[in-house]
C-alpha cells in the first residue's frame, strides 16, 4: 500500500513540476481586444424603416422577377460554366481536404513497418574461420506503430474545427461569387436591353431627319422652300448615322461580355435576341433586417466564420504552452538468423507502450509570438467583420434611396418625355403648313430624342438599383428567422452544416472560449447560414 501511494504521489509530482515549468512562460496577459458589433442594434435610417413594413426576402431566383426567360436561361448556363465559379467550388473542396487532414491528427495512428535484411559474412582477418564465416543470416522484423494524441489542452480539437470554421468561409465566398456572378449578368443585360432602346430612338430620329429633308426638298421644288432649309435637313443625318453604327458596336459587345460571363465563346453570344425586361412590385425588406442580415449576406456570414476560425486559432496557440502527452507504442515479431520467413513462424513477439510528452521550456519567446499573432488575427477578423456588417448595412439603405429617387425621377422623365413630344408635334404641324422655319423643328427634335433618351436611361437605372438591392440583401435564400437560417440554401450536401457538427457550440462560447479577460460580447446568432 505505502509503494502504491508512493508511485501515485511522484506520478503528481512530475505534473506539478512540468505545469509549474510551463507557466513560466506566461501568456502575460496577451489577449484580444476586438469586439463584435451587435447587429441587431446598429441605427437603421427612414428608407429601410419604410421599406421593412412587409417581411418578405427575394426569392432564391430573384432575377425572375424581370420576366425575361432568356435571363433566365442565361443565368443557368453562366452557373453551370463558369470559370469563377469553378475556382470557388475548387476552393470549397479544398478547404474541406484540409479540414479533413486536420481532423485526421484527433484519430488513432497506425503505421505498419516490416524489414529483411540478408547479410553474407565473408571470412577475412575480422571474422576469421569462426562461425559466422562464409554463412548467410537474416534479421527481420515486422511491427505496427501505434499513437493517439490525448489532447487534454484541446488543441488537436480547435485545430480541426478551426480548419471546419475555415471550409465554411470557403463555401460563404463561394456563394458570394456566385452572387456577385447574377448581379454581373443582369446589369450587363440591363445594358443590353438599354443599347437596343436607345438604337430604337435614334433610328425613330433618324426616319424623321429623313422625313424633313423629304419635305424641305418638296418645299424648294414647289417654290415656298430655301436651299438653305434643304442644307439644314441634311446636317444631322450623317452624325445621326454613326450614333446607330455605335449602338450596333455596343450591343455586339454586350453579347461578347454576357457570353464571357457564362464561360463562353463569343459565338455563343451570337445567339441572343433582345431582351425582353420588365419589372414588377418592388421589392419589400424584412423587419428585423440587421439581425437576420447575419445568416443572408454572404460576406457578412464569411466574415462570422473567420471570427470562429480565429477564436479557434487563439486556443490552439494556448495550448501550446502546455505540455502535449501522446500515448505511444508497437506491437512486433523480430528474427535474426536463420531464414528469410523465420519470424513469422517464430514467438519472438516485442511490444512497447507508454506516454510521450513533449515540454516547452524555454523557446526564445517563441509561443508568446504565436499567441499574440493568434490574438491580432482574431482582432483583424472582429474588425473586418464589423466593417462588412456596416457596408452591407450602407449598400442596403444607399440601394433604397437610389431606387426611391429614381421612382420619382421616372415620373418626372416620363412629363419630361412627354411634353417634349407635344413639342415636336407642334412644331412639325407648323413646318409643314409653312408657319415656322426648319430650326424650331430641329430644336424640338432634340428635345424629344434627349429625353426619350433620359427616360430610358432612368428606367434601365431602375432595373440595376433592383438588382444592386438583392445583391446588397445577400440575394434569395428563403430566410426563416433571425437566429435560424436555411443552412441547405448556402450548405451543399457534401460539406456539414455547424448545427450539425458533433462538437458543435455556439459563435457566442467561441467568442468567450478564446479568453476570458476579453471584454463581454452581445448574444448572438450561430453562423449557421
Amino acid at each position: 500500500m505505502p509503494r502504491c501511494i508512493s508511485r501515485e504521489l511522484k506520478t503528481l509530482s512530475v505534473w506539478v513540476l512540468t505545469l509549474t515549468i510551463s507557466g513560466c512562460i506566461g501568456t502575460g496577459g496577451i489577449a484580444p481586444q476586438g469586439q463584435v458589433l451587435p447587429a441587431d442594434q446598429l441605427a437603421t435610417d427612414a428608407a429601410i424603416r419604410e421599406a421593412a413594413r412587409d417581411a418578405r426576402w427575394p426569392t432564391r431566383q430573384w432575377w425572375q422577377a424581370y420576366g425575361d426567360r432568356q435571363l433566365d436561361r442565361w443565368i443557368d448556363l453562366a452557373v453551370q460554366g463558369s470559370p469563377s465559379l469553378a475556382m470557388a467550388a475548387a476552393r470549397v473542396r479544398q478547404a474541406k481536404a484540409m479540414a479533413g487532414v486536420a481532423e485526421a491528427a484527433e484519430s488513432l495512428q497506425v503505421n505498419g513497418e516490416s524489414t529483411l535484411k540478408r547479410h553474407d559474412w565473408p571470412t577475412d582477418q575480422f571474422y576469421g574461420p569462426g562461425e559466422l564465416a562464409d554463412t548467410t543470416t537474416w534479421d527481420n522484423n515486422a511491427s505496427l506503430g501505434l499513437s493517439y494524441a490525448l489532447d487534454l489542452w484541446g488543441r488537436e480539437r480547435n485545430a480541426s474545427e478551426r480548419a471546419v470554421d475555415l471550409a465554411h468561409v470557403s463555401v460563404a465566398e463561394a456563394r458570394q461569387a456566385q452572387l456577385e456572378l447574377q448581379n454581373n449578368i443582369v446589369r450587363a443585360y440591363i445594358q443590353f436591353s438599354l443599347h437596343y432602346a436607345q438604337r430604337d430612338i435614334v433610328a425613330a430620329t433618324l426616319h424623321q431627319q429623313q422625313q424633313i429633308l423629304d419635305l424641305a426638298k418638296k418645299r424648294l421644288d414647289g417654290g415656298i422652300g430655301t436651299q438653305f432649309e434643304v442644307s439644314q435637313a441634311q446636317a444631322p443625318l450623317p452624325e445621326t448615322h454613326r450614333q446607330l453604327d455605335a449602338l450596333d458596336e455596343a450591343i455586339a459587345l454586350s453579347r461578347n461580355q454576357l457570353a464571357a460571363l457564362a464561360g463562353k465563346g463569343p459565338g455563343a453570344g451570337a445567339q441572343l435576341q433582345r431582351p425582353t425586361l420588365a419589372l414588377g412590385a418592388p421589392l419589400k425588406l424584412p423587419s428585423a433586417l440587421p439581425a437576420e442580415l447575419l445568416g443572408q449576406r454572404p460576406d457578412v456570414v464569411a466574415g462570422r466564420w473567420q471570427v470562429a476560425a480565429q477564436a479557434r486559432g487563439i486556443e490552439v496557440a494556448r495550448a501550446g504552452f502546455y505540455p502535449n502527452v501522446d500515448l505511444v507504442g508497437s506491437l512486433g515479431y523480430m528474427a535474426t538468423g536463420g531464414g528469410a520467413l523465420e519470424f513469422l513462424t517464430g514467438k519472438k513477439l516485442s511490444y512497447n507502450v507508454g506516454p510521450a510528452i513533449t515540454l516547452p521550456i524555454f523557446d526564445g519567446g517563441r509561443l508568446r509570438a504565436q499567441l499574440g499573432e493568434a490574438a491580432a488575427g482574431y482582432d483583424i477578423a472582429v474588425a473586418h467583420y464589423n466593417q462588412t456588417l456596416v457596408n452591407a448595412l450602407k449598400g442596403i439603405s444607399d440601394q433604397l434611396i437610389r431606387r426611391q429617387s429614381l421612382d420619382k425621377q421616372q415620373d418626372f422623365a416620363a412629363e419630361s418625355e412627354a411634353a417634349a413630344q407635344r413639342t415636336y408635334d407642334i412644331a412639325m404641324v407648323a413646318f409643314q403648313r409653312g408657319l415656322t422655319d426648319y430650326l424650331n423643328v430641329l430644336n424640338a427634335q432634340s428635345l424629344l430624342f434627349k429625353q426619350q433618351q433620359v427616360q430610358q436611361q432612368v428606367q434601365a437605372a431602375r432595373l440595376s438599383a433592383h438588382a444592386d438591392l438583392v445583391t446588397a440583401l445577400g440575394g434569395g435564400l428563403e430566410a426563416v428567422g433571425a437566429v435560424e437560417c436555411n443552412e441547405a440554401a448556402i450548405f451543399p450536401p457534401t460539406l456539414e452544416s455547424p448545427a450539425k457538427r458533433s462538437k458543435d457550440r455556439s459563435l457566442q462560447q467561441l467568442l468567450h472560449s478564446s479568453d476570458k479577460a476579453q471584454p463581454k460580447r452581445e448574444q448572438a446568432p450561430s453562423p449557421q447560414c
